[in-house]
């Protein structure tokens, strides 16, 4: 039978690591309580879930997309985030100029799309890594932008692709570069 040291309380765990196959002892130490392996089981899982529920309810990045509704390229950046793990929504616009000037794009940088992430901008054929970058890193900036439409982009995939920056705009409208991508 266990034994309370010196007085200063017995331990809770204590109780489910130190008896003996079929002993009948109460949480306190007394006899005649059976005590249930499951308590202790269900004590371990639940700190062990609590130490993974950080990662496991991560929640998923979401996208609103705006862009134009003949574009196929801007499709194709959207089935890119998709595919990256971004949970993703659109809207097609007849004019991009006012989703753009709201959202503190500079005229020019400015692409095909513009999507809303996690607070940012992001302007064009951005890959998902360095979005998944932006949202995780959390710079002082308005948002990211790849200029123009390069060939070996996400959603511009061709023949002859192209080196390509992807520029980090600050509340000021100056840039910076965020990723570069060679293909």
């Amino acid at each position: 039978m266990a034994r309370e040291p010196d007085g200063l309380g017995y331990p809770l765990f204590a109780v489910f690591l130190d008896r003996r196959p079929g002993e009948r002892v109460g949480f306190g130490g007394e006899v005649g309580m059976r005590r249930n392996n499951s308590f202790a089981w269900l004590l371990v899982l639940g700190v062990g879930l609590s130490l993974l529920a950080p990662a496991v309810l991560a929640e998923t990045p979401k996208a609103m997309v705006y862009k134009s509704p003949t574009c196929g390229c801007c499709s194709k950046w959207i089935e890119h985030l998709e595919a990256g793990g971004f949970e993703v929504e659109f809207k097609n616009v007849p004019d991009m100029s006012p989703v753009k000037r709201s959202n503190g794009v500079p005229a020019h940088l400015s692409s095909c799309h513009t999507a809303l992430i996690g607070g940012y901008f992001v302007e064009g054929h951005v890959p998902a890594e360095d979005v998944l970058r932006l949202i995780e890193e959390r710079p002082k900036i308005a948002g990211l932008a790849v200029p123009r439409m390069p060939i070996g982009s996400p959603g511009m995939e061709g023949s002859n692709p192209e080196s390509y920056q992807v520029l980090a705009v600050g509340r000021d409208g100056s840039t910076e570069v965020f990723a570069t991508h060679h293909p």
